[in-house]
C-alpha cells in the first residue's frame, strides 16, 4: 500500500486507536458488483485490535466481502468546518484489511456482547435475552486490520 504523502500529518498509533475506541460509525468500503466501489455507513466496535459489524444474513455487503475481502473502514474523529480560514480541522483514521464472517459461536456471542455493550451498556440481562432471542438473525464479521491510518488537518498538530 502506498505511504501517506503528507505523513507529518500522521496520527500516532495511539491517537488512531482512541478515535477508534470513540467513534459511533464509520464508512466501511468494500468492491461491489461488476468492480463499482460500494461504500457503507456502519455501526462498530473497536475490540482487541480488530473491528466488529453486525451485517444482515444476505445482502450487498456480505456479498462484497464473500467476492473479495479486502476492504477499509473509515471513521472521522473530528470534522470542524472552519469557514474563515478556507479549510476544515479534521481528524480520521482508516483500517485496511480483510473482513471475514464469524462463524465460531463463542468468538460470535463475544463479538455481539462486545457491540451492544458499546451501545446501551449496563444492561447484562436484556443484553442476553435479545442475544438468546435473535441469535440466529445474527451475522457477525470481523475486519482483520493490516495496516491503520490516520490523519490529521495541519492546524491540529501538537493538540490532543
Amino acid at each position: 500500500m502506498r505511504e501517506m504523502r503528507r505523513f507529518k500529518q500522521a496520527l500516532t498509533p495511539e491517537q488512531c486507536e482512541e478515535i477508534l475506541n470513540q467513534g459511533t460509525s464509520g464508512v466501511l468500503a468494500a468492491a461491489g458488483e461488476e468492480g463499482w466501489p460500494y461504500a457503507v455507513p456502519l455501526s462498530y466496535v473497536w475490540q482487541e485490535g480488530r473491528v466488529l459489524f453486525h451485517f444482515a444474513l444476505s445482502g450487498c455487503k456480505l456479498d462484497a466481502i464473500r467476492r473479495d475481502a479486502r476492504v477499509s473502514f473509515c471513521v472521522i474523529g473530528r470534522d470542524q468546518i472552519v469557514p474563515e480560514e478556507y479549510t476544515t480541522y479534521y481528524r480520521s483514521v482508516i483500517v485496511f484489511g480483510r473482513a471475514r464472517v464469524i462463524d465460531s459461536p463463542e468468538e460470535k456471542r463475544r463479538a455481539i456482547e462486545a457491540l451492544a455493550e458499546k451501545y446501551r451498556p449496563g444492561f447484562p440481562e436484556a443484553m442476553a435475552a435479545e442475544i438468546d432471542g435473535s441469535w440466529d438473525r445474527f451475522l457477525m464479521v470481523e475486519l482483520i486490520p493490516e495496516r491503520v491510518s490516520g490523519k490529521q488537518a495541519r492546524e491540529l498538530m501538537g493538540q490532543k
